[in-house]
């Protein structure tokens, strides 16, 4: 049976912390930045953590 590939798509946009949960960025942080406040634009800069519901579907993803 042949390897399976990574998904080109969910390595762009997902990382894991070194205990193995799944990093991931927030949306809403790419355009239209003007009428969003500074306390809402420095909120999104910093990452979160995928729910458990989905990590094992993201992990399916990238082959972890």
């Amino acid at each position: 049976m042949p390897k399976m590939k990574t998904n080109s798509a969910a390595k762009k946009r997902f990382d894991f912390t070194g205990t193995g949960k799944i990093k991931r960025k927030h949306a809403y942080h790419s355009h239209i930045l003007t009428k969003k406040t500074t306390k809402q634009k420095r909120n999104l800069d910093y990452s979160g953590l995928v729910s458990e519901a989905d990590a094992a579907k993201i992990r399916l993803l990238l082959v972890k």
